[in-house]
């Protein structure tokens, strides 16, 4: 039994979106569907990965945009995420269309609401949802601890952090968010980023620029 998945630039910000499933099972779930929903329901069918959750990392546009057309292709499964403090951005959505130049996108509600500690499951598979505001003030990560493996977002890339020019956006809790949530979980890491090629934190927290710490990795 593992863990597997598969990453899909989507919209015209490659925004990373991941098809996550147990292999055992075959269950799956689809993290932060931010467009392509037909490139991405032709992949999900090829995988053969019955997806029972779409989970949202943080409301914007580029991360979100296809949640609503996508579960309906998939029968109407469950959205999930991100947390409540972002439901201004989810809101805010057919504005965001208009000035990214994005198809129109309604605003919508998950499902559920994720919050610190939250659990997702799908198949023999548990990722932890940890809370990690800054970059807005709802966006959460999600950790497999079997796995060690993270899917973070737009909180940490691969040399860089997030932006936190945006409303309700913050640099230093960002910052806080990565060194006293994320750095706890093991250098060895690995995690997807909501853009870009994957790193570990051990990696970054030797030589990101924004949150190196020059701790010593082994």
């Amino acid at each position: 039994m593992s863990l597997k998945y598969q990453v899909v630039p989507v919209t015209s910000f490659s925004q990373n979106c991941s098809i996550v499933w147990c292999d055992a099972t075959m269950e799956g779930i689809v993290v932060d569907p931010g467009g392509d929903v037909q490139q991405l329901t032709m992949l999900i069918h090829q995988l053969g990965v019955k997806v029972v959750k779409l989970v949202l990392t943080h409301g914007h546009l580029d991360h979100v945009g296809g949640t609503e057309p996508l579960a309906s292709e998939l029968g109407g499964v469950e959205i999930v995420g991100p947390h409540k403090a972002d439901n201004f951005w989810l809101q805010g959505l057919e504005g965001q269309s208009q000035m990214f130049g994005f198809p129109l996108t309604h605003a919508f509600e998950p499902n559920q609401w994720l919050d610190e500690g939250d659990k997702i499951t799908f198949g023999q598979q548990v990722l932890d949802v940890i809370h990690t505001p800054g970059h807005t003030p709802g966006h959460v990560v999600l950790f497999s601890e079997q796995a060690k493996l993270a899917f973070v977002g737009d909180v940490l890339f691969n040399g860089s952090v997030g932006r936190t020019d945006f409303p309700q956006g913050d640099f230093n809790t960002l910052i806080t968010s990565i060194k006293t949530k994320l750095w706890p979980l093991g250098h060895d890491v690995r995690f997807v980023p909501g853009h870009g090629p994957e790193s570990t934190f051990g990696r970054e927290r030797a030589s990101n620029p924004f949150v190196a710490d020059e701790m010593p990795l082994y």
